[in-house]
């Protein structure tokens, strides 16, 4: 059997100096930074950016938005030592070739899934994006549309062939990640909700305490 490999870890939602330091420390290949008003992790676009000022060598830096205007993108990439985008919002395919065009940044989309027919965005969106991020569907009723600490049947995505890279998001915490791992073959996964002591508010320990249980609950190599 091939050996296994340690998965790629998205801390996002951060907005503290400590925050960043527990995922950077703790070993996170990505961190993440949310500017979208409605969210209780909303950073404006110069905190973004002293975050981001922030992170070392070598950690991926996203900034995270919701189906962004030009001006608003052109804001965070003026201001954001940005590494990659990330689009959480209803953008079309189109969108997203303008996104990457404009910024010319990679992009990350994320798909909410919650049944079988929702798996088709996994070949729609992968035609047009660097990687995906695969997310639990957000009831209809949500303010947000990720970062609801709620997770989708992670068998859906068994066997599944993915044309670009992704990562899996969606409820998951310390407790349950290498279950989500072995289920779904993932190599990469996201956290935000499952890392925080109150909506919005991360906390240090639990960020440690994921990276670590991610990093031991690994996936295995394609």
């Amino acid at each position: 059997m091939p050996d296994p490999i340690k998965p790629r870890v998205k801390i996002c939602g951060l907005m503290t100096p400590a925050d960043l330091a527990a995922a950077v420390s703790g070993g996170a290949a990505y961190v993440g930074f949310v500017c979208f008003p409605p969210s209780p992790r909303n950073v404006s676009v110069e905190a973004a950016a002293a975050l981001a000022a922030q992170v070392p060598p070598g950690v991926c830096k996203v900034v995270l938005t919701v189906d962004p205007d030009d001006a608003s993108l052109d804001a965070i990439t003026a201001s954001v030592p940005v590494d990659m985008i990330q689009l959480h919002g209803k953008e079309s395919p189109a969108r997203v070739r303008e996104v990457r065009a404009r910024t010319g940044l990679p992009v990350m989309k994320a798909v909410g899934i919650a049944d079988r027919g929702d798996l088709a965005q996994v070949q729609t969106y992968g035609a047009v994006a660097d990687q995906l991020l695969v997310d639990a569907k957000p009831p209809r009723d949500a303010v947000i549309p990720g970062g609801n600490g709620l997770a989708f049947d992670w068998t859906l995505l068994s066997g599944l062939r993915f044309p670009v890279p992704w990562m899996l998001a969606g409820g998951l915490t310390a407790e349950n990640v290498a279950e989500a791992l072995r289920l779904t073959g993932a190599r990469q996964v996201d956290v935000s909700s499952g890392v925080e002591r109150a909506k919005g508010v991360k906390d240090p320990e639990l960020i440690a305490g994921f990276l670590r249980a991610a990093m031991a609950g690994q996936a295995p190599r394609l």
